[in-house]
């Protein structure tokens, strides 16, 4: 049996592919690792409103990370190679792989990137959209 779609109503026409962003997210949502925050930046005189993300990567150095946009994704990898030449007494921080996936609205801009003090904070941004009002021009066929 198949579960009703909010999108199915007949007045929502081409949201298929919200439904699909909403069905990655919510199988994303279940890994804590990373944790992360997103903050609403505001604007300033020299810079738009901004959204951060800041992810505690504590242990990993600026070439262990990687931050990629691929089509409408921000992906966020994290390798860690173990030392194989140190003897620890006690293991409690695991040298560990992460990827965390952030979905973004078509439009947003990926303006950077800054590691500092184990937190790595991407900074993004919506341009302010233009408003689009047209007239359409309505044929007669007689």
């Amino acid at each position: 049996m198949t579960r009703p779609s909010p999108f199915g109503h007949p007045f929502l026409l081409g949201f298929d592919e919200i439904e699909q962003a909403l069905d990655r997210v919510s199988k994303a949502a279940n890994d804590g690792y990373p944790p992360y925050n997103i903050e609403r930046v505001p604007r300033t005189e020299r810079e738009p409103e901004r959204l951060r993300i800041t992810l505690a990567v504590a242990g990993f150095s600026r070439d262990q990370l990687d931050v990629m946009l691929e089509e409408n994704q921000l992906i966020v990898r994290g390798r860690q190679v173990e030392d194989r030449e140190r003897h620890y007494l006690h293991r409690g921080i695991a040298a560990r792989q992460f990827q965390r996936a952030f979905l973004l609205a078509d439009g947003m801009e990926v303006l950077g990137a800054d590691l500092s003090n184990g937190l790595l904070s991407i900074d993004l941004a919506r341009p302010e959209p233009e408003r689009v009002v047209r007239k359409i021009a309505i044929a007669a066929r007689d």
